[in-house]
């Protein structure tokens, strides 16, 4: 059947109407853009949301370069036209920077594409993690190790003491560009010090209930630690007469803490040494007690084992733990997965939502909901995939997405935001 004139015209004009829309002859509206990092090329690759199915379509000239060497953390700023991705950087260690270890700034486009701003340096070596502050003003990087002052005053020589630091940036809310903040509280020859020390080796943060926490690796007298700081003015960073929080297996063996996160006035750490949840109620002055007896055997609940990292829903009602490792009575081969859990509103408990973990790629590092809360999606570092599932607010049950789950990123995918419109 041929089409008139104005048949073809209408067609013609309904397709780019629908490309505007970010429709597609399958789905839906988009509804968020997603952003993935890949080690292995130090790449950033794109994502549109379709809102009906969950489906991710890549973007426009995606991947992009991620303008400094192994990405390891992304954050977006409020209204998501400005994208912060944090380079680790190669040979890097107490000492020296690496090379490539950069803050990369970009501007995000309406069809998620990214355009590279410029480059910053964090003040400390070998960069690990970065945060927003709830206002979504200041942007908080931490670095493993912190500067040391050398004879001349200036910072810039080698770390002595083996602890890390945070280097807070004021946010330009028009251009996203950063300046750096200086510590007041902490001055050497009435110069203040360019960031803020905290717990020996960390290798994440969670900005939470005007507090910032930093959940350090390192080992002080055979324990791991958390720095809280309260978050004050002008994106100061307060020291609180808490001091290092020191987290300690219930069996005395040593911990292998692997990531923090939380929501409201509770938060939780996954330790991959001993299959452990440690829980926390977050009190007055940033300070932390232990949540329901503290500690909850992940093993107990599912055959699962070293946890990496977890989400607790945007309701605060649910908690998912990423796992590399799952083992089945059907297949004698290992997966990985994510445990579910319902949170008791009045007292905290975990639930185990079903008897099975959900299966995800291999290696999952990070999880994200998006802005609807419809989907969740885990980036996989082993097989460079994202991983996307349906989620039930009522019940908080995940299931497969409609037109298949499994979505090819980037080789080594280390982790992912989500962001909604674009203003």
């Amino acid at each position: 059947m041929k089409l008139s004139l104005v048949g073809r015209w209408s067609m013609a004009l309904f397709a780019s109407l629908a490309l505007g829309l970010g429709m597609t002859a399958c789905g839906g509206g988009t509804i968020g853009y997603m952003w993935v990092l890949g080690q292995q090329y130090n790449q950033i690759v794109g994502f549109k949301v379709d809102e009906y199915s969950g489906n991710l379509t890549e973007a426009i000239d995606s991947p992009f370069s991620s303008n400094g060497a192994v990405p390891v953390s992304i954050v977006v700023k409020t209204g998501g036209r400005y994208i912060y991705v944090i380079n680790q950087g190669t040979g890097g260690d107490s000492t020296k920077r690496g090379t490539g270890q950069t803050i990369a700034l970009y501007s995000a486009g309406g069809d998620g594409t990214l355009t590279f701003q410029q480059s910053y340096q964090s003040q400390g070596y070998v960069s690990e993690w970065a945060q927003m502050d709830p206002s979504g003003t200041y942007l908080y990087v931490v670095d493993k190790w912190a500067p040391s002052q050398d004879a001349n005053g200036i910072y810039d020589g080698p770390n002595m003491d083996g602890n890390g630091a945070i280097s807070v940036y004021a946010t330009d809310p028009n251009t996203g560009r950063l300046s750096l903040v200086t510590n007041t509280q902490t001055q050497v020859k009435g110069v203040n010090t360019p960031f803020w020390e905290v717990g020996p080796s960390p290798i994440m943060a969670k900005a939470q209930g005007g507090c910032m926490f930093t959940l350090n690796s390192g080992l002080t007298n055979n324990v791991q630690t958390i720095t809280p700081y309260s978050i004050g003015a002008n994106g100061q960073l307060v020291n609180t007469t808490t001091g290092n929080i020191v987290v300690t297996s219930p069996t005395g063996t040593t911990t292998n803490l692997t990531s923090i996160n939380g929501s409201g006035s509770f938060m939780f750490l996954t330790d991959a040494a001993n299959n452990l949840l440690f829980g926390y109620s977050m009190g007055g002055n940033c300070a932390l007690s232990a949540l329901n007896g503290g500690t909850t055997n992940l093993a107990s609940y599912f055959p699962t084992t070293n946890p990496t990292y977890s989400l607790i829903d945007s309701s605060g009602k649910y908690l998912y733990v990423l796992n590399k490792t799952t083992t089945s009575t059907i297949t004698t081969t290992p997966y990985s997965s994510i445990s579910p859990f319902s949170i008791n509103p009045s007292n905290h408990e975990l639930a185990a939502i079903g008897n099975t973990p959900y299966s995800v790629g291999s290696g999952p590092t990070c999880m994200v909901e998006d802005p609807t809360n419809q989907y969740m999606y885990t980036s996989n570092f082993n097989d460079g995939t994202v991983t996307g599932k349906f989620f039930n607010q009522s019940t908080g049950e995940l299931s497969q997405l409609s037109r298949g789950s499994t979505f090819t990123a980037t080789g080594l995918s280390s982790c992912l935001i989500i962001s909604g419109t674009i203003d």
